[in-house]
């Protein structure tokens, strides 16, 4: 969990609202209906009424205490979409009615060099949208998985998307921009050759974004089966990375190679694949750390292996309007909330194509 931030407080007399979440009491019990209490907004927030909320492999990490601080009873869900209910009366960019987003950001401290520069995934203030301090009950932010959520104006996002597809656009607020802030940070575009490792929920938004950004796409998959998927896609050749010589086909060709995999692998496999001054970008967050990649495949053409987390809330804007405008969203699997748990043990046997998303109408079923 990361340090403590101001969030808006609610105007005195108003009081805050019980709402019903799908939830776990601790890491080793089921999801399960729970009520839980989100504050009445304050003079710059947005109330949301949540239609959808994807599931992102991070909260099963999360709701399962296999990441370290865990505060329970646990709501997860920050890949959300939704109607503006009401606003407070400071809000102008925002009213009722308004189709929106909410993802990985609900609070930052708003006046650091991070915060400035339009990057709040990376202030050390960042509240989370769950599992993060706050001053609202219970102490801890509580996420997407839930009827409503109250959140400041900032963090709030414009859906320009039909409402046809709002259930498909909420994975964009998680994986769209996991895999969007690389790509433009390490200017993949026409010209360039970029790998993405991993076909899931990330990949699949990898690739997707890759080819519309006009980089030829090359996607890496242990399965053969997912060749032909890859490719509809939008990936230009898909290599199963389990074949030593397809490997070895593609050495020394990439610009950019964007690893999905959740899952502690060997990276030397790939950095390999690196032109010189060539980028391998880990935005998989495995439960164990990867082994070590070797120094000299790095220094010897001057490689980097780097990270990156999400993006900020003018990047993520800037994604969804991207996304708007080429008519892209997320293949999606639409479930009710009594199906969450299937859907993580599912989840963990890679069976969905390619992001679950709860319709949170069911949550009052």
């Amino acid at each position: 969990m990361r340090g403590k931030c101001p969030a808006s407080s609610p105007k005195p007399g108003i009081p805050n609202m019980s709402v019903k979440a799908y939830g776990a009491y601790a890491g080793d019990k089921p999801l399960e209906s729970m009520d839980i209490t989100r504050r009445a907004p304050g003079p710059h927030d947005v109330q949301i009424d949540i239609a959808y909320c994807g599931i992102c492999h991070s909260d099963l990490h999360q709701v399962r205490a296999e990441w370290a601080g865990t505060q329970f009873p646990c709501v997860p869900g920050h890949e959300i979409v939704g109607r503006v209910a009401a606003v407070g009366a400071q809000v102008t960019a925002f009213q009722a009615g308004h189709l929106v987003g909410v993802g990985c950001i609900v609070d930052s401290c708003k006046h650091c060099e991070d915060c400035a520069s339009g990057l709040e995934n990376y202030c050390d203030g960042m509240v989370g949208t769950y599992n993060f301090p706050t001053p609202d009950a219970p102490g801890w932010t509580l996420g997407g998985y839930s009827q409503q959520i109250v959140v400041h104006e900032r963090y709030v996002l414009r859906v320009r998307h039909s409402e046809a597809q709002l259930a498909a656009v909420a994975p964009l607020l998680c994986a769209g921009i996991t895999t969007y802030s690389p790509l433009r940070h390490w200017n993949a575009g026409p010209g360039k050759k970029v790998g993405v490792v991993g076909i899931g929920g990330l990949g699949h938004m990898g690739i997707k974004l890759a080819h519309a950004i006009g980089a030829y796409v090359v996607a890496f998959t242990t399965s053969e089966s997912k060749r032909e998927a890859a490719r509809a896609l939008g990936a230009d050749e898909v290599v199963v990375s389990r074949n030593a010589d397809d490997m070895a086909a593609h050495t020394r060709s990439f610009d950019l190679i964007i690893n999905t995999v959740a899952a502690p692998h060997d990276l030397d496999a790939f950095i390999v694949l690196l032109k010189r001054d060539g980028a391998m970008v880990l935005v998989g967050a495995p439960a164990a750390p990867h082994p070590s990649p070797g120094v000299f495949n790095l220094i010897t053409r001057r490689r980097t292996l780097a990270g990156s987390m999400i993006g900020g809330i003018t990047e993520t804007q800037e994604m969804l309007d991207f996304c708007a405008e080429h008519g892209i969203v997320a293949d999606i699997e639409l479930i009710r909330a009594d199906e969450i748990n299937a859907a993580y043990d599912r989840m963990l046997k890679g069976d969905v194509q390619y992001r679950f998303v709860i319709d949170n109408a069911t949550l009052a079923a």
